[in-house]
């Protein structure tokens, strides 16, 4: 029997917050053996939360089976599609805070049980079996039969046919949208068939159910009179992921659609929709999936009907950007200035615009010397996060000569602050001749150096400085000392 070792944990994040306090696994309880696959796995409440998320890995601590799916305020979730066979789980259960603090609990794990026979014929659930009326664009959906690991699928027009879909292996999914309608006003029969790596469920039941005639067509038509494509249904930009921004729960998010209504569900872990909001606006609170509809009433054959659009899309916490470093150096083609940043969010970067545009590589390059600013956007809504850069210390600053000869005017060399940086404040300055012999080390606020090394002259000749500023970046130029 092929083994594969996946993973349930719960970490322990170290800040905690007085009240909320990681729960242990009920069911199955640690260490368990012979764990049925479709087994629910269920945990105390945890009063003052916002929410669980749960996490499948096949290594502790990971999400690559399952990362971070919202289980909202219920103690239990029962895995889709089941668990797999003969097997060690691990689990990871978060607390999602009202703050926005997320707390990750400690690790317990159990093995399923070892499946040695085919799976159960399953049933339809959408639609019912003998229903009805049925839209023509409706998705089929059927129940988990316990142990399966795949389905495959038939579809006719009559009893045993299968001239709509024939023995097709959609996979360990519990639903089929077909490609296109299935026909008007039409017995639609449907055949699932189960299967492990045992065999599968052998001859299920066949079940049916009958279209609709559909009575209104809301597919945008030509206008013969304004020469225009005219539109029934509402256009959308709307995203496939919102931002709950930490620290601003619940948040309130909008529809800028030119719609007649609106609707907005929360999608539940069992496949039923939660109705939410009839208005543009809704306001959230929780992590997960949720579906968006926009819809515009339409008159014809003296009735009323809608012909919306439906966008399904996820909420995930996310937060402003939190500028941890900037590192800037001198390279070929000009400055390079790198950003480093943290937070829970999904960032992009623009140089001296907040317009943008935007890039998602977190560094720049080929930069003239001057002053810039950057700007780091949350794509998620939650703010842009702005640091200027200053100007660098250049060699350019030192003068390229002096004539030290006493008449007053260039007697002295020294460091010439540019003016357009405030920030630059230099630490030190040393003077060298060419063989590497230490000359002087003047202050920055001095006159500056004079020419004379232990009070005499020195001659006409090239000299060496080396400076460091106060962010620590240190450079060595030459110049001329002129008699």
């Amino acid at each position: 029997m092929k083994k594969l070792t996946l993973s349930i944990l719960f970490i322990c994040h170290v800040v905690w917050v007085t009240g909320q306090t990681c729960p242990n696994v009920t069911n199955p309880a640690n260490g368990s053996l012979s764990v049925p696959v479709n087994t629910t796995i269920s945990w105390p409440p945890v009063p003052g939360i916002v929410g669980y998320l749960v996490s499948l890995g096949t290594s502790p601590g990971s999400g690559d089976i399952l990362n971070r799916r919202s289980a909202g305020l219920t103690n239990s979730y029962t895995p889709e599609v089941g668990l797999p066979e003969n097997t060690t789980i691990y689990v990871t259960i978060s607390l999602f805070l009202f703050n926005g603090q997320l707390i990750i609990c400690t690790s317990e794990s159990f093995t399923t049980e070892d499946v040695t026979t085919p799976p159960p014929c399953t049933s339809l659930v959408e639609p019912v079996d003998n229903q009805g009326n049925v839209s023509v664009k409706t998705e089929v959906r059927w129940a988990y039969a316990p142990t399966a690991t795949g389905y495959r699928l038939s579809i006719g027009t009559s009893a045993g046919a299968t001239d709509l879909l024939n023995n097709l292996d959609v996979g360990n999914v519990l639903t089929y949208n077909p490609a296109g309608d299935f026909p008007q006003d039409s017995p639609i029969f449907v055949t699932i068939t189960p299967y492990n790596e045992n065999g599968d469920a052998g001859s299920c039941t066949e079940e049916s159910f009958t279209t609709g005639n559909a009575v209104v067509d809301c597919n945008a038509y030509f206008d013969a009179i304004s020469g225009e494509i005219i539109p029934r249904k509402p256009e959308t930009n709307f995203p496939s992921q919102i931002g709950l921004c930490k620290n601003e729960i619940p948040t309130r998010i909008g529809s800028d659609d030119t719609a007649d209504g609106f609707r907005w569900f929360k999608i539940n872990e069992d496949g039923t929709e939660s109705l939410l909001s009839s208005t543009s606006e809704v306001s959230l609170s929780e992590v997960g999936s949720y579906r968006y509809e926009a819809y515009n009433f339409i008159d014809q054959g003296g009735e009323t009907f809608e012909c919306g659009i439906s966008k399904d899309f996820n909420v995930v916490l996310s937060e402003i950007a939190q500028i941890t470093s900037v590192s800037t150096s001198q390279e070929v083609d000009g400055r390079q200035i790198k950003i480093e940043v943290s937070g829970l969010g999904d960032y992009e970067y623009a140089l001296d615009n907040i317009e943008g545009p935007y890039q998602d590589r977190a560094a720049f390059n080929g930069l003239s010397e001057g002053t810039h600013t950057i700007y780091v956007k949350d794509k998620n809504g939650c703010g842009i996060t702005e640091r200027i850069i200053e100007r660098e210390l250049s060699p350019d600053d030192f003068p390229k000569f002096f004539t030290p000869n006493g008449d007053g005017i260039n007697d002295f060399w020294q460091y010439i602050a540019p003016r357009e940086s405030n920030e630059i404040k230099l630490t030190f300055i040393q003077v060298f001749d060419r063989y590497g012999m230490l000359l002087a080390q003047i202050m920055p606020t001095s006159q500056g150096w004079d020419g004379t090394f232990n009070g005499q002259p020195l001659p006409a000749s090239s000299y060496w400085f080396k400076a460091r500023d106060n962010l620590n970046n240190e450079i060595q130029g030459f110049f001329a000392l002129k008699r």
